[in-house]
């Protein structure tokens, strides 16, 4: 009991240290649950595949996600010859996502046929899919269930079309 009523008074001050520590460290961040997971997850981006596509991660693991609502040209599919415009989303992406951490918001389908996760991205409040749409660096692909932004990439995408930003003002229809 003397040890006790030793450090009864810094009892306060041990338990705020340890919950400032759980919460500057985050644990949970970028966790994933078997049971389909969270809504959402705040991670590390660790490779920029193209304009539209990362491995991030998630949980311990390395996933591959696809970026809802957008569809950057390509530049690595080997079926096909790098797109106009392909190359300057790609570098775009690279430089705005490659190795920073990013929340990740799924969608209410979480996968697509390939097995890659479907998400929004965000950097602080920056809303990284429709940033590639309002610079003209995406078009819109709606596939539903994954629709909640489709009103706001369709109104990106038509005004960039307009102003012939980025791909619009570029690449042959």
């Amino acid at each position: 009991m003397r040890i006790w009523s030793r450090y009864r008074g810094r009892a306060g001050s041990i338990v705020l240290l340890v919950a400032a520590s759980v919460v500057l460290l985050r644990p949970w961040e970028g966790a994933w649950l078997s049971d389909g997971g969270p809504q959402s997850a705040i991670t590390l981006v660790t490779r920029v595949v193209d304009g539209d596509t990362l491995e991030a991660r998630i949980g311990g693991e390395i996933e591959d996600v696809r970026l809802i609502g957008v569809d950057t040209p390509e530049t690595v599919d080997p079926d096909n010859p790098v797109q106009c415009f392909g190359p300057r989303a790609s570098r775009f992406s690279h430089r705005l996502l490659g190795g920073r951490r990013v929340r990740l918001v799924f969608g209410v389908e979480r996968r697509d046929t390939y097995g890659r996760l479907l998400a929004y991205a965000y950097i602080g409040h920056r809303f990284v899919n429709a940033e590639l749409v309002r610079r003209g660096l995406a078009r819109t692909l709606s596939i539903p269930p994954n629709t909640l932004h489709r009103a706001l990439f369709e109104r990106l995408e038509l005004a960039a079309g307009r102003a012939g930003r980025g791909l619009w003002g570029t690449c042959p229809a």
